[in-house]
């Protein structure tokens, strides 16, 4: 079972999460709630965690591909549902830019690979009902 601590930290909600390994992220409301800009919000964390979660299982299929990656970008844009508690992500957005000796399709299973089959963030998203688009741009170098 894995553990996370969390104590707050700064003010009214400014907190600090803690994983068994000693890795610290920080976490705040938006100002607008009484947060002061002290750490990423709580959803955005599973956008960040989205991300995290494919660029390593892309990374890995490529490179047991023997695809040369020189470089690694993603954006993520998210769009939560409105008038709704809890506010869920509706609609996410995933562009892949991967830069280096790459074949563009090989790229584009590797992406498809994680978010359909490995990532497990994906998956716990996609049960909740949100949309998740992507596309792949390869920058031969």
């Amino acid at each position: 079972m894995i553990t996370i601590n969390l104590s707050r930290v700064q003010n009214e909600y400014g907190f600090e999460a803690t994983d068994e390994y000693g890795h610290v992220v920080r976490m705040d409301t938006s100002p607008d709630h009484g947060g002061q800009n002290f750490g990423v919000r709580p959803m955005q964390l599973l956008l960040m965690g989205l991300a995290g979660c494919s660029a390593i299982d892309v990374i890995s299929i490529l490179n047991k591909q023997r695809q040369e990656v020189k470089d690694y970008k993603m954006q993520v844009r998210g769009e939560r549902e409105k008038g709704k508690e809890p506010s869920l992500w509706e609609n996410i957005v995933i562009e892949f830019h991967i830069y280096g000796n790459v074949d563009q399709d090989k790229a584009k299973r590797a992406v498809n690979l994680s978010m359909e089959r490995y990532c497990s963030v994906s998956a716990t998203l996609k049960k909740s009902g949100t949309n998740i688009q992507w596309e792949v741009f390869v920058y031969p170098q």
